[in-house]
């Protein structure tokens, strides 16, 4: 699936089962709300906070999905293509920090 595919099979279940779109305000608040559930795995997970026992059932692919569900919400309604501005973030990483990374002691 490509990102316009994602984009329009979002747009279609949001126009069909959804009803419609929540506002854009509401899906920012949901949207920090993903992000914070994937956070609570990462830290649990991978970072020093112990995995609490209601946790290790949590799915970090379901909650990355939903962070990208409720982000292709907000490009929708917004009129962002995302497949165009993801192309253009790439060029200006490629132009801006094309030997920045490389040149950073502190990767080395």
């Amino acid at each position: 699936m490509t990102i316009k595919d994602a984009q329009t099979t979002v747009d279609d279940w949001i126009k069909t089962v959804g009803v419609r779109y929540f506002t854009e305000l509401t899906n920012m608040a949901m949207l920090t709300e993903e992000v914070g559930e994937v956070a609570r795995i990462i830290a649990r997970r991978y970072g020093e906070q112990s995995e609490k026992e209601s946790d290790k059932n949590k799915d970090l692919s379901d909650e990355l999905a939903d962070v990208l569900w409720v982000l292709i919400c907000l490009a929708n309604q917004t009129g962002v293509d995302l497949t165009e501005a993801f192309e253009k973030n790439l060029d200006k990483k490629n132009s801006r920090d094309a030997t920045r990374h490389l040149n950073n002691e502190k990767l080395k």
